[in-house]
């Protein structure tokens, strides 16, 4: 069964549209600034934030995603009993609702939208984004739903931001992933959705294809990666198999290169034991931040955009290669044919997963 993916949207400091968001990459500009005050201690901190200036933010960015998703497919998607919608996060709107960060916000969404099922929440870490894309697809493999609406947001807390600074994990200035200078990463906000379907004609505009997705935990340590990236080589290995998909056909790899000294090396050890050291990589961190239980499903939009444009997007950032394996960092933006793209995730727990879309 061919499985479609399309209809995307997302919402960040750079756009409130997937193409805004896309053309703002094409420019080089970046989301990420300076705010003054807001650390623990009331450091100065690098951040890439919404202006959105409202009571409930998580809540309306996902219900601003949503409604632009839903005017680029049938309508009676959202109504129907063979539609799911799967939120993707990892603290929901925790300084707003501490008890129940995501409950409360998935009943307000299920009431406005009319949805016949309470939407499911893939709450693991980092991975969140692409495995509840993978989600998605094996429910629509298994015949248990037509349609899955796929929602990814996280934002911006003082519980999360002072946590990674307890972590020393936070950059004194903008992430560079992959670089030999880089310092930590970037927290970053933004709502990403796109929908998965079995039926082609329920997009407007031309969708891509799902091709195959898995995950693997290499339980190496509830925050570090596995030196080995053995937890990413499996998942990539399972990925390929299911897919069947030679390395040889990937055009495009959309790491997630968080710019932490050891996220960015294992993933150079694991991109190697692949073999895949040749093949053009990026992080998109440079430019929106790690947006946490959103970066799956953003990163995964703006690799849709990368396919429908045949258009490399450098790795803001990127200046002298930092990791001791070697991997093509896309350096200057690229005019390229892309077929094939390979979105890989790794997150706490050692949780790893990734996914693979086609051009149709």
């Amino acid at each position: 069964m061919k499985i479609f993916i399309g209809a995307e949207n997302a919402i960040s400091p750079l756009g409130n549209t997937a193409e805004k968001n896309f053309r703002s990459l094409v420019d080089g500009v970046s989301g990420i600034r300076l705010f003054n005050g807001v650390g623990f201690n009331k450091e100065d901190v690098y951040l890439s934030k919404t202006d959105f200036v409202v009571e409930n933010k998580f809540q309306t960015l996902i219900k601003n995603c949503l409604d632009h998703v839903q005017s680029k497919i049938d309508k009676q998607i959202f109504l129907s009993e063979k539609t799911i919608l799967i939120f993707s996060t990892t603290k929901g709107d925790i300084d707003k609702h501490l008890v129940d960060a995501i409950g409360i916000s998935a009943n307000a969404i299920q009431k406005e939208y009319k949805l016949y099922h309470h939407p499911l929440t893939v709450s693991n870490a980092c991975t969140s984004g692409v495995q509840a894309v993978n989600l998605a697809a094996d429910l629509i493999n298994a015949n248990l739903y037509d349609n899955a609406i796929i929602v990814g947001c996280d934002v911006i807390s003082n519980f999360v931001l002072y946590g990674f600074q307890s972590l020393f994990a936070i950059s004194d200035e903008p992430c560079a992933p992959f670089d030999a200078k880089r310092k930590g990463l970037t927290l970053g906000e933004a709502c990403a959705a796109l929908v998965i379907s079995k039926n082609k004609p329920v997009f407007h505009d031309h969708p891509v294809e799902y091709v195959s997705g898995s995950s693997a935990n290499d339980a190496n340590h509830i925050s570090g990666p596995s030196k080995t990236g053995e937890g990413l080589f499996r998942s990539v290995k399972k990925t390929l198999a299911s897919g069947k998909i030679d390395v040889r056909e990937i055009d495009f790899i959309s790491a997630h290169g968080t710019a932490t000294i050891y996220n960015d090396e294992m993933e150079s050890i694991a991109f190697d034991r692949l073999t895949m050291d040749q093949i053009p990589l990026n992080s998109f961190k440079g430019y929106l931040g790690h947006t946490l239980g959103a970066a799956g499903v953003l990163e995964t939009v703006m690799c849709m955009q990368t396919l429908k444009n045949n258009l490399l997007i450098k790795n803001l950032g990127f200046d002298t290669a930092g990791t001791s394996k070697e991997v093509n960092v896309v350096k200057e933006n690229k005019n390229s044919e892309v077929n094939v793209i390979l979105k890989t995730a790794s997150g706490f727990g050692g949780a790893n997963a990734s996914l693979l879309i086609r051009r149709i």
